[in-house]
């Protein structure tokens, strides 16, 4: 096994918790390579580089380390199962597999669970794992320090959100998907795979399912006042679609083109500035440990 993590995810908790989740790896009998990340894109060039003689490559972190160990993987051109430990602020994706909070629980699935094939998304060159996001409280996740997020957990998305609420921009775009068109501006826009986003369930539609080959998007138009803008925000947290002032579909691919070039986010990290982005559904692309 190769096991890398993150030692200063979710308030560092792996430090007092290391040496019970390696026995309990060692004694399902596997032989472990242990590597604690020392900087980001770490975890990714690890991975990619890792041997094939590895039978399964295990994490622990945030949703972001996962990211790279899921793009390390797609891009050294063969797949490995992935164990995932949860440590990180909000691990979304975590909740979507249903994998135990409890961080020796979950090593316990990742030594003995069975292995769940799972969508994963390409953006452009890249790769995402469960969401790929623009606009509105998209800066926060990347733009708030580690240890903000350490300490107040979801709450510092929420009060880094209010801060942005008196800036809002908007972005005029041409979206394309299947056999429709759309024209709008807007203020959000989010493509997920996931039951959940930054800590809210239900929030990405009903009966999400991680395999299904089809992602799950939702594009909020322009408010016209302030009004509508609180209306909208009514409408995430009660987790209904108002048809009014958003898009709410599924695809298996989506282009989105802007006038000029947008900052998108890419499982909670910057992913980079584009006016032209072309997603794409990797229908069960990889392998990953869930309950039995």
């Amino acid at each position: 096994m190769l096991f890398v993590y993150n030692p200063k995810a979710g308030k560092a908790q792996i430090r007092n918790k290391l040496a019970d989740i390696l026995d309990i790896f060692a004694g399902e009998g596997y032989e472990i390579m242990v590597h604690p990340t020392q900087k980001q894109g770490d975890a990714q060039a690890v991975v990619e580089q890792r041997d094939e003689a590895y039978d399964l490559v295990a994490c622990s972190g945030g949703d972001g380390t996962l990211d790279e160990v899921v793009t390390g993987m797609i891009k050294s051109g063969f797949t490995t199962p992935i164990g995932y430990i949860p440590a990180g602020s909000t691990n979304d994706f975590g909740g979507s597999l249903v994998l135990p909070k409890n961080m020796l629980r979950a090593a316990e699935v990742v030594a003995t669970g069975q292995d769940f094939p799972c969508d994963i998304g390409a953006f452009n060159e890249d790769i995402f794992v469960y969401i790929a996001a623009f606009g509105l409280f998209t800066e926060v996740s990347y733009e708030t320090d580690q240890e903000i997020k350490n300490v107040l957990g979801h709450m510092a998305y929420i009060l880094e959100g209010m801060r942005s609420l008196s800036n809002v921009r908007s972005y005029p775009m041409r979206v394309t998907y299947d056999d429709n068109v759309i024209e709008d501006d807007f203020i959000f826009g989010m493509i997920t795979n996931s039951a959940s986003v930054g800590g809210f369930k239900g929030i990405t539609g009903k009966k999400v399912k991680l395999d299904d080959g089809v992602f799950e998007v939702t594009l909020i138009k322009r408010p016209n006042n302030p009004v509508e803008l609180n209306n909208i925000m009514v409408s995430l947290l009660n987790r209904n679609i108002d048809t009014n002032s958003m898009y709410s579909f599924r695809t298996a691919k989506v282009v989105l083109e802007a006038q000029e070039e947008v900052a998108w986010t890419l499982d909670g990290e910057f992913g980079g500035n584009h006016s032209k982005v072309v997603i794409e559904n990797l229908n069960k692309a990889i392998q990953i440990r869930v309950p039995g």
